[in-house]
């Protein structure tokens, strides 16, 4: 309860606060046009105190009484500006002011951040104090001086040169003292040099600025706005977002203590782990039966092709008959390349394959078949309910699901309950003589539904008849052959005992039962999508497929398909950024063990277990370079689409 009251509490502070900042911005530049000098000062006032705030929170120096006395030196140096004219009295007043502040950040810089003990070992961590290259210093500094003199030439000589000298020569210096330069505990003087000089270049800059006139004045009040507006949606933005890209890239390049340089070191030991990518048995997925049992199918599929596009008059024609075996067929070629090539990349392209292809058809499935029924509303809502579960949540259901407890006791998981009692079933006498009956009248109606469909020359409905019935064949088999389910015979003594599946240790189609969680999860999604579009392609279209004497199944391919081709796209573009970044439910269900490890995963565990930033950083950046092209195609597809 009390983790309830503080996150109410905190998500009340966090409206409180950003309606008083959203009114306060406001109110401030609403000042701006009658009373210049307050709002200059009261603009100095916070710069200097969110820049004391920013080098507090990251430990530069100690004591927030400092943040009040850089405010008041502000609130001053910006009321003064604020009111003079004269330009050399502005740039001596500010670079006084930015003078005393840098000097003030040089006196009080902490000569060390954090200190570690670990048993005797005390090992101090960071210090902001730059130990200064006078050589180095000058170099920077004059190299940007004359980069300013460059861009003043080519854009036109239209601003001061002596402005644009002082501003380049101060962002020289702040790169030649603090970013070239290691930090350690140099001497004070360098401190104080350092940041006086830096503070001096700023004010002066700020200072070369003239007062405007009454227009500008109401320019500034009415341009802020848009400011106003987008800046706290840009400065979440850029905190979240932007600056963590740019941190995790450049420690991607560092060794695991993010201290020294080692290039792409990081990036080659990704690619030459065998534990992340091995694919030196790709061999053996031309002898798999996956693949072979693929082959087949795809042949059936085309041979459908052949036959529905030799009663049309054509080569091949495809359709429903002869695309539902050759994607079958993909997926379970796909799958024997899954199981043979193995590796933590590996497992991430098997999820964004099986799952992205799975819950876009079975969505897509539903949506069709619910669309219109009598029972539509609830269908939905049952098949989109686990939208509404968290993937740890999800994970932890589906570990009860396929829990599989010692065979000498009573089976709890629903999947391995069924499969001890198809055991049971398949050792009974009885039992198997029912199993076989009914999968026999299966067969058998299939069959006959097969040779209807020949006769009538839908000739995918008859090589779908026979691609359903080989799987009940095999299922016959094993139940009259070697037996079916979840038993084992002890050889000593002959006796029958269960054999439960260790669904999430059991490699490599471990990994598939865990994708399962997530099709669960996502089939709903892709339901909605889909069944938004379905019901907006226009009825004219259909109804005139139908006077063409088009059949439902026609309309559908030739029709609703590609006019809702374009929501196909933005549900598999957002259904492979969703699976690329899986990480919960591996977390939760095998925390990456037993060879079901993921991108996600595996550089949480570099980065938080074995504290290995370099390498985890570099992986987070191939993860984010993997989804990056996928967002650019739908944000540009989107675009074509606004226009």
């Amino acid at each position: 309860m009390d983790r309830v009251i503080s996150t109410l509490i905190g998500v009340a502070a966090a409206i409180v606060g950003s309606g008083i900042i959203f009114i306060g911005a406001n109110k401030l530049f609403d000042v701006a046009p009658r009373r210049w000098s307050w709002f200059t000062s009261l603009v100095g006032g916070l710069g200097a105190a969110l820049v004391f705030g920013i080098l507090l929170g990251n430990r530069v120096f100690q004591g927030s009484v400092w943040i009040l006395v850089a405010a008041m030196i502000g609130a001053v140096v910006g009321f003064v500006l604020g009111s003079l004219e004269d330009r050399l009295a502005r740039i001596a007043v500010g670079a006084a002011g930015g003078a005393v502040l840098g000097l003030i950040v040089g006196m009080t810089m902490r000569r060390v951040i954090l200190v570690f003990v670990d048993g005797n070992v005390q090992t101090q961590v960071g210090t902001p104090i730059p130990n200064l290259n006078y050589g180095v210093l000058t170099v920077w500094t004059l190299a940007a001086v004359a980069v300013g003199a460059v861009v003043w030439l080519l854009r036109g000589r239209r601003n001061p040169l002596i402005r644009g000298l002082v501003i380049w020569g101060t962002v020289g210096w702040a790169i030649g003292a603090f970013g070239v330069p290691d930090l350690n505990t140099a001497s004070r003087f360098d401190a104080v040099l350092a940041s006086t000089v830096l503070g001096t270049g700023i004010g002066a800059s700020i200072g070369f600025g003239s007062l405007p006139g009454a227009l500008e004045k109401r320019k500034i009040e009415e341009g802020s706005r848009k400011y106003i507006f987008l800046t706290p949606a840009l400065f979440f933005i850029a905190a979240s977002l932007v600056v963590p890209t740019i941190r995790t890239l450049w420690l991607s390049f560092l060794d695991g203590r993010g201290v020294e340089a080692v290039g792409l070191a990081n990036y080659t030991s990704i690619f030459t782990d065998a534990n992340i990518i091995n694919v030196s048995n790709w061999t053996n997925i031309f002898t798999s039966r996956l693949f072979i049992g693929g082959m087949i199918v795809i042949a059936l599929g085309f041979v459908a092709a052949r036959l529905t596009g030799r009663s049309r008059g054509e080569a091949v024609a495809f359709g429903p008959g002869s695309l539902a075996p050759l994607t079958f067929g993909v997926f379970l070629i796909a799958f024997a390349v899954f199981t043979t090539l193995r590796g933590t990349i590996i497992n991430n392209l098997w999820w964004v394959f099986a799952v992205t292809g799975l819950a876009t058809i079975l969505g897509l499935a539903v949506a069709v078949l619910a669309d219109k029924s009598r029972s539509e509303n609830i269908a939905k809502s049952l098949i989109f309910m686990p939208m509404a579960i968290s993937f740890v949540g999800a994970g932890i259901i589906w570990r009860f699901m396929y829990i599989a407890r010692p065979p000498q006791r009573e089976q709890t998981g629903v999947l391995n309950s069924l499969w001890v009692w198809l055991g049971q079933i398949s050792n009974s006498t009885n039992g198997k003589l029912i199993a076989v009956t009914v999968l026999a009248i299966v067969i058998v109606g299939l069959a006959a539904l097969g040779m209807a469909g020949y006769r009538q020359g839908v000739n995918g409905m008859a090589i779908g008849s026979v691609i359903a019935g080989l799987p009940l064949l095999w299922l016959i088999y094993r139940f009259l052959g070697p037996g079916l389910g979840g038993f084992a015979v002890v050889e000593a003594t002959g006796e029958t005992i269960s054999q439960p599946i260790q669904f999430t240790s059991e490699g490599p189609f471990n990994n598939f039962w865990l994708m399962i969680v997530l099709i669960w999860i996502q089939t709903g999604f892709a339901m909605v999508i889909f069944s938004a579009a379905i019901k907006a392609v226009p009825g004219e279209l259909l109804e005139a497929a139908r006077v063409d004497g088009a059949t439902e199944s026609q309309s559908f391919w030739g029709v609703t398909i590609p006019q809702i081709a374009p929501t196909i796209g933005v549900v598999v573009t957002t259904l492979i950024v969703t699976v690329m970044k899986v990480f919960d439910i591996v977390r939760v269900m095998t925390a990456g063990n037993f060879d079901t490890n993921v991108i996600a995963n595996e550089m949480y565990d570099k980065a938080f277990a074995e504290f290995n930033f370099g390498v985890g950083s570099a992986l987070a950046m191939v993860l984010f370079l993997s989804i990056l092209p996928i967002m650019f195609y739908n944000i540009r597809r989107m675009q074509k689409l606004a226009v």
